[in-house]
């Protein structure tokens, strides 16, 4: 089985999100504490939605596609959280989700935002 085209993209960007992600999370919670609360949790939520995602695509699962319009739209609202904050792991990960978000909808066949 050789993985080609959307599907290797998808996985790339997934793996890319899924460490922003974490990385951006362990931040938050070593210099943001109870404000960035929301922040760490939506980190959370997109790692594990990627990493899931990657799983799927990685087997080519027939249902990938969906689960791929899932992680568009948790990397959206992790996107519109990081924003909030002027800080680098944040900037970082929210590029990480933007990309993520346009090569999942793309997997997914939805349009792009």
């Amino acid at each position: 089985m050789t993985i080609t085209g959307n599907a290797q993209e998808c996985i790339d960007a997934c793996t890319k999100c899924l460490q922003e992600c974490e990385n951006c999370a362990t931040q938050c919670c070593a210099e943001g504490g109870p404000s960035m609360a929301e922040c760490i949790r939506l980190c959370m939520d997109c790692a594990d939605v990627c990493r899931v995602c990657l799983s799927w695509l990685s087997r080519e699962s027939d249902r990938a596609p969906r689960l791929c319009g899932l992680c568009a739209e948790v990397c959206e609202l992790c996107v519109e959280e990081c924003d909030n904050f002027d800080d680098e792991a944040c900037r970082r990960c929210a590029e990480a989700c933007r990309r993520c978000c346009e090569a999942c909808r793309s997997m997914a066949g939805a349009p792009a935002a």
